[in-house]
């Protein structure tokens, strides 16, 4: 079904696209008393949330009304598509970063570099250098983050300092280490989670480690030596019992019992460890950014989130991007990170003494200095599964690292060469 998507959905643009330049583009629907109607889709929690942003930007614009539809991520593809063909979709769109490069080489956002005087909150330098590369494709400004995350190391303080640690590890070698002895604990304890479920879980231990995974011609880098590495080190907690290869146990029980004393994740498990551990203090636990492949060297992660776009058979562009630069002025920024617990995508909005104040939340400031968005190839959601069974071949099935990536890197070319 998916690969059968993207080419459907550009022959379903070209159509679309004739029969709006034969029937010219409509004006903004208005409601009864003359107001024009905004039509937003968000996605996800954050679709239902952001229908409380919208009183404060109605007030200060009162010849607006938004519409808020709450679009689930699970249809969302199908739901943009049948928008598409209809050209009946909505002013501002929720999109996830993956999704940018599809949507945009299909024409379905539309580009916003002539608002940028106007709008200046819509200027890249606004952003992290690292979701920069998710607002232009082919020099076109498609997409404004409005919300960003990263991963970073949870780790217990306390369990860390029997084991000789008085700070989190800072290299490769330190994480092992730390981990194999935490393992030697017994009594069913592991030194860390390592979730190599997550598609994204390899990437920034194999940018670190100089692999480029995917390059600039759309060549997959798979099966050579820097990535091979990388994936002999990752194996190598669950090969040697450090980490679960398979696992049942809740994780957030699991960190406050000292099951799992080390894991990566985001910015959610920040509140999720405040929530649902209440007894463990300050002292007890912390973050820290990712563990560099070698002292000195760079840490590195994965910078994921969400960015608005305007639709491209939007009937109300000008409204639909001042909606956009409403939502990230620093202090919205700053209501919305205290509404949904999403972080702000404006470096600005950083310096609030919300973000200041919490040493858990700075880690992640921190850590998107240097953290990267994942390929803009349309083709990686289908390239990233292909590399997570993979890996699971290798820790489960036992086959052979080289043999495996080097299949592996067979069928990402194929996939990247065929469009998917």
């Amino acid at each position: 079904m998916k690969k059968m998507w993207k080419p459907l959905l550009a022959c379903v643009l070209i159509f679309s696209f004739v029969l709006a330049g034969c029937g010219g583009k409509d004006e903004a629907a208005t409601t009864s008393d003359g107001k024009r109607i905004l039509k937003v889709w968000g996605m996800g929690a954050e679709g239902t949330a952001l229908a409380k942003m919208v009183p404060d930007f109605e007030a200060k614009n009162p010849d607006i009304t938004v519409q808020v539809q709450a679009i689930p991520w699970g249809n969302a593809h199908d739901k943009l598509l049948t928008a598409v063909a209809s050209q009946s979709g909505p002013d501002v769109v929720q999109m996830g970063m993956s999704w940018i490069p599809e949507f945009a080489e299909a024409g379905a956002l539309q580009d916003l570099s002539s608002y940028t005087e106007k709008y200046p909150n819509l200027k890249a330098d606004n952003y992290f250098k690292g979701s920069r590369t998710k607002m232009t494709y082919n020099d076109k400004l498609v997409g404004v983050p409005w919300y960003i995350d990263t991963r970073v190391l949870f780790y217990r303080k306390d369990l860390l300092k029997q084991v000789g640690y008085n700070e989190a590890p800072k290299t490769w070698a330190e994480l092992k280490d730390a981990a194999t002895k935490l393992t030697a604990r017994g009594k069913g304890n592991y030194g860390i989670l390592l979730d190599s479920k997550d598609q994204l879980f390899t990437l920034p231990f194999a940018w670190e480690n100089g692999s480029e995974v995917i390059d600039s011609n759309n060549q997959a880098l798979l099966n050579q030596p820097p990535y091979v590495e990388t994936i002999q080190y990752l194996s190598s907690f669950f090969k040697e019992g450090i980490a679960p290869t398979q696992s049942d146990m809740q994780l957030i029980p699991s960190f406050g019992e000292g099951i799992l004393p080390m894991f990566i994740s985001g910015p959610w498990s920040v509140n999720q460890v405040k929530t649902e551990l209440p007894e463990l203090k300050s002292d007890q636990w912390g973050t820290a950014v990712i563990p560099a492949k070698e002292e000195g060297g760079e840490s590195m992660s994965v910078l994921g989130g969400s960015n608005m776009s305007v639709f491209s058979s939007a009937k109300n562009t000008e409204d639909a991007v001042k909606f956009i630069s409403y939502l990230n002025e620093p202090d919205v920024q700053v209501k919305w990170y205290e509404l949904t617990q999403d972080l702000p995508s404006t470096t600005k909005a950083w310096e609030n003494k919300v973000f200041q104040d919490n040493p858990n939340i700075q880690t992640f400031r921190t850590q998107m200095d240097t953290s990267r968005s994942i390929p803009s190839v349309k083709e990686w959601e289908t390239v990233a599964k292909q590399i997570s069974d993979a890996f699971d071949q290798i820790v489960v099935g036992g086959t052979d690292i080289q043999t495996q990536l080097d299949q592996l890197n067979e069928q990402a070319n194929s996939t990247l060469q065929s469009g998917s």
